[in-house]
């Protein structure tokens, strides 16, 4: 009988791998052991049929250590110095030692802009999709050197999160500094209890993350656990596990007892749902009533103008918002049919009033039910 990872991974064959900064670091900047044990692995799955993306971290990290500098960057422009300095150098590594191993890689850097734009997600989607099928290992990383803080993902962990969706990836490793999820901090507690399997997304879960990191990462365990909530949604398993460990990659997909395994939630996102539920950001709010509440989330209906009380925010059609309760919870999120000022001017009609007020009436709904997702319901995952 098959193992729950068996399981998990019995139809696995494209493979998204994310490879954090704490894992790359070394003596040299970039710890050439590590690099050369995980292309190695990576290029032995490509050659046993799998699809492999690699998203990496570690170009301000090698940017740093060409310069010898050893402080904490701390403004966006010495960040994205240092990004640039480093970037062609981990790329070269990279390339230099997929090539031993018979593979070419080809390098994509992106900005959030590039995925919340829907016709670039497609383009990107569409990118990777040749670069696979030529047998080509895309190596993704976020472009530090333009990125500002309204165009960052936040984290690579996130970034990785969104080329899950992207590529229709059917696992997603997590290649840390630490063997896992614990329920505390295994640094700060000694007794500190490993969990192997989570199975459903709960509070206690996310609370069992810290947003404490290494000298050398950004996200935190935190931000990992929350890639995973965001990759099981849409169906895909997760595991966090120790990229410093030898052979890790081959010992995974051979389901073996490594790293903590989120498997995927049985009430799945579709692609397009994921994309808004994880990747736009709201540009504005509409608060609505408890009938309007009612019909959102007992019985699956669209958002009407009547049930509209208020709106927040300059936003126009098209534009993703969030739908909030009376008592201020965040109940949906969805991609709007008219701008904030036309919604101000419908908000509690009736729809056969909205030709009346706007002179038109492109849509019966303010945002159609396709074009919605729920997040105030946790999805449970599947057993």
């Amino acid at each position: 009988m098959k193992n729950i990872r068996q399981e998990a991974l019995a139809h696995v064959r494209r493979i998204l791998i994310k490879v954090g900064s704490a894992v790359l670091t070394g003596e040299d900047g970039l710890d050439l052991k590590i690099i050369n044990s995980l292309v190695k692995d990576m290029s032995d799955l490509t050659k046993k049929g799998y699809s492999v993306v690699l998203v990496t971290s570690g170009a301000i990290v090698s940017g740093k250590h060409r310069l010898k500098i050893t402080d904490k960057l701390k403004s966006i422009p010495e960040k994205q110095a240092a990004a640039a300095i480093g970037q062609g150098r981990l790329m070269r590594v990279y390339s230099k030692s997929f090539e031993k191993n018979g593979l070419y890689v080809a390098q994509i850097l992106m900005t959030l802009s590039d995925v919340t734009d829907r016709q670039r997600f497609l383009n990107i989607r569409n990118t990777l999709s040749t670069l696979m099928e030529w047998g080509v290992i895309p190596i993704i990383n976020e472009n530090d050197t333009v990125a500002v803080d309204e165009i960052k993902f936040g984290e690579n962990d996130n970034l990785a999160a969104m080329i899950a969706n992207l590529t229709e990836a059917d696992l997603f490793i997590n290649l840390t500094s630490t063997d896992g999820l614990y329920d505390c901090n295994p640094a700060v507690f000694k007794k500190a209890k490993f969990i192997p399997v989570v199975s459903e997304f709960t509070e206690d879960i996310e609370n069992m993350a810290t947003d404490e990191t290494s000298s050398s990462g950004t996200g935190g365990m935190k931000s990992k656990v929350l890639a995973a909530k965001k990759v099981t949604a849409i169906g895909i398993p997760c595991i966090i596990a120790p990229g410093k460990k030898k052979k890790v990659l081959k010992e995974i997909l051979e389901g073996k007892e490594i790293g903590t395994l989120f498997l995927p939630m049985a009430d799945r996102l579709n692609s397009k749902k994921y994309w808004i539920a994880f990747t736009l950001r709201p540009q504005g709010k509409l608060i609505i009533d408890d009938g309007a509440k009612k019909a959102l989330l007992e019985k699956g209906k669209s958002l009407l103008p009547s049930g509209i009380t208020g709106v927040e925010g300059n936003f126009n059609l098209g534009d993703p918002v969030c739908c909030i309760s009376p008592n201020g919870s965040v109940l949906a999120k969805g991609l709007v049919n008219y701008s904030s000022d036309e919604i101000n001017k419908i908000r509690g009609l009736k729809t056969n009033q909205i030709s009346q007020i706007l002179g038109h009436k492109d849509y019966d709904e303010v945002i159609h039910r396709d074009n919605m997702v729920i997040t105030r319901q946790s999805l449970k995952n599947k057993t």
